[in-house]
């Protein structure tokens, strides 16, 4: 899904998983997402919401493979084609770890 499609502000009910790195996500996130690395992610499904839920990444080719393998769990998932890269650049707020001000590595 393009950042066009997905409404702003997020609805209520609509989770977002971020699948980077732990290093990427210090730097910025989206504010209530739910960190589980891409590597990470079979041994983590548990803590992947049962409801419908927007996976990212920096570009989307990450968050592509998760919700291709979340599909096949059974989850309601969406990919935001071009990542967090066209997040940032929509606009849309992010929170940084870091101390910094938020920033897509």
């Amino acid at each position: 899904m393009a950042i066009s499609g997905v409404p702003d502000p997020l609805p209520d009910g609509l989770s977002v998983v971020d699948v980077r790195e732990p290093v990427e996500w210090h730097h910025g996130h989206v504010e209530g997402a739910i960190h589980i690395p891409l590597g990470e992610l079979t041994s983590r499904l548990d803590e992947v919401p049962e409801g419908q839920t927007l996976v990212v990444c920096k570009v989307g080719a990450r968050s592509a493979r998760a919700v291709m393998w979340l599909s096949q769990q059974g989850r309601d998932v969406v990919n935001l084609d071009g990542g967090l890269l066209d997040w940032e650049a929509a606009g849309r707020p992010l929170v940084s770890e870091s101390g910094q001000p938020p920033t897509i590595v």
